[in-house]
């Protein structure tokens, strides 16, 4: 899963002080069905204003809080801290989905001036010394309040945010420390920049018929389609792209091009504008430098410092025991597709390129295994309709298409959400599809958290996004047996959002433990090959 976790949580409503003119979506009410982004009024012009014009709403709120002249109490602290942001927030995620799922040369300039802004603007609030001298008194003399256990892992998490976001360090440490975080914005930015820049420059460009021999014949129609959308019609073009690459290095009969279309996806930004290799350096040693700031030995002592692992010792030690018996089972499969290659007379040496397409080799040789045999039974909206059924019958929830609500892309779905007696309970989004403003992978996240608001729900908005080939000609997209528990999983991690009904936005999902954010998404995978299903 691709984890993106914004400042604060979106709300369906701008705050009233932050009326400003209608023309820009940001600054009105949203009228659309369940108050989800009108995503056909939002123009690129309309983020940079809006954004500013969040920050400042969010510092008067900051302000108001450690002007209060009352006693610093969970309430008028850190729960109006949690409750601040709400317009900034209906921005960021919007601009979050976009520039993940939907990204263009507007977008990613954009992206470039509004990171720097919203680092600076986190750590405003993060080493406002007035603010985090509030939320300590509060974790000092927590146990004067009777707080229950929401309230409790708030003001935990909280006061831990503080002290990782550098509350604590002496006035030259924090301007050090703001200088790092700024110059890491824009590193990130520039190192995501490049590397989808540099997967969607590449194209394998096939003319003769006789180089698709051993590929499947919906890739072939699916390369084809590629080639004639890129004006190349009689041509098959291969990409970078999941669905494209790798059905291609499985099945291809020719080794050269394999070669050719592995290396340019291994040796991607390693020269030229978008080389990264200099970017992840520089990334690098001011994360390690940031962590020796915290007091950490490394960066990763100060990121585990967080999970169950706590230390890198501990975390070593898991990874050696799956290492060994790990290179050991590596090992003995090479073998055996060293002796695939041998049994045919290739007369060379396995090499990475030759990986996938002798697997297969070995898989259908020893067990009789033909994946591709296997993707008729997957067909993409089948598996879509088993994962909501399950959800059914473990969760009670339903899900109902609606082409009345506004999408991203019109490749996008949008389904209603309601518990088992009809009451709404959500909006999800599903975008199955590679694009070339797309981020490869595939991952869940949120344009409105779940959280309760003067006493009445806020129902959550969520997204699920992949990468898996789409459907060619008249027949359907189909799925392979790790796309479909890929598709599935990743609806895990969408269930644990629809479901989770906090009082606190810094409470639900992204307030949990970050072990437990895979524990929901893996459960669901279980059930994909379960002969019920």
């Amino acid at each position: 899963m691709r984890t993106l976790i914004p400042l604060t949580a979106l709300v369906c409503l701008a705050s009233p002080a932050m009326a400003k003119p209608a023309e820009n979506p940001f600054f009105t009410e949203w009228k659309t069905p369940f108050g989800v982004p009108p995503f056909a009024e939002i123009k690129a012009e309309h983020f940079l204003p809006a954004f500013e014009e969040g920050m400042k709403g969010q510092k008067a709120e900051i302000e108001a809080i450690v002007t209060n002249p009352a006693k610093p109490t969970f309430k008028n602290t850190v729960a109006a801290l949690d409750d601040s942001g709400e317009a900034l927030a209906k921005v960021e995620r919007v601009f979050l989905l976009l520039t993940s799922a939907e990204t263009n040369e507007q977008l990613q300039a954009l992206e470039e001036k509004i990171q720097p802004l919203m680092t600076a603007h986190r750590d405003d609030l993060n080493l406002n010394e007035a603010l985090f001298q509030r939320v300590k008194a509060v974790y000092e003399h927590r146990g004067h309040e009777k707080l229950g256990t929401q309230e409790a892992t708030l003001l935990e998490k909280t006061y831990r945010r503080f002290l990782r976001g550098g509350a604590d360090l002496a006035p030259a440490q924090k301007e050090r420390f703001r200088a790092i975080n700024a110059d890491l914005a824009a590193l990130q930015v520039k190192f995501a920049s490049n590397l989808l820049k540099d997967t969607n420059a590449y194209r394998l460009v096939i003319d003769k018929e006789a180089d698709l021999a051993g590929l499947p014949a919906d890739q072939i129609a699916a390369a084809a389609a590629v080639a004639k959308k890129a004006g190349l019609e009689g041509k098959w073009v291969f990409t970078l792209a999941y669905p494209s690459i790798w059905p291609f290095m499985t099945y291809a009969e020719n080794r050269e091009l394999r070669r050719q279309i592995f290396t340019a996806y291994t040796t991607r930004c390693e020269k030229g504008e978008t080389e990264n290799r200099t970017v992840f350096a520089k990334i690098a040693a001011l994360r390690a430098e940031k962590a020796q700031l915290l007091g950490f030995k490394t960066w990763a002592a100060f990121t585990l410092d967080d999970t169950m692992a706590k230390t890198p010792a501990k975390a070593y030690e898991l990874m050696e025991k799956l290492w060994k018996p790990s290179v050991a089972l590596a090992k003995h499969e090479a073998a055996d597709l060293q002796a695939m290659i041998d049994q045919e007379k290739g007369g060379f040496k396995l090499e990475p390129w030759d990986w996938w397409f002798y697997a297969d080799k070995v898989k259908k040789a020893k067990f009789a295994l033909d994946e591709e045999a296997m993707k008729p039974y997957f067909p993409l909206d089948q598996v879509r309709h088993g994962a909501f059924a399950l959800a059914g019958k473990l969760y009670g929830i339903t899900f109902t298409e609606r082409k009345d609500l506004p999408v991203y892309h019109r490749e996008v779905k949008a389904f209603e959400v309601k518990e088992k007696d009809g009451r709404h309970l959500a909006v999800l989004y599903m975008d199955f599809h590679p694009r070339p403003g797309k981020t490869v992978g595939a991952w869940c996240d949120t344009l409105r958290d779940s959280w309760t608001k003067n006493g009445k729900f806020i129902s959550p908005v969520v997204y699920n996004v992949c990468n898996f080939a789409r459907p060619s000609g008249d027949a359907p997209a189909l799925l392979s047996a790790d796309e479909a528990e890929t598709l599935f999983h990743e609806f895990g991690h969408a269930v644990h959002n629809l479901l989770v009904h906090t009082r606190f936005r810094s409470a639900g999902v992204n307030g949990v433990a970050i072990d437990f954010v895979e524990l929901p998404s893996q459960i669901m995978e279980n059930w994909v090959f379960e002969p019920e299903m």
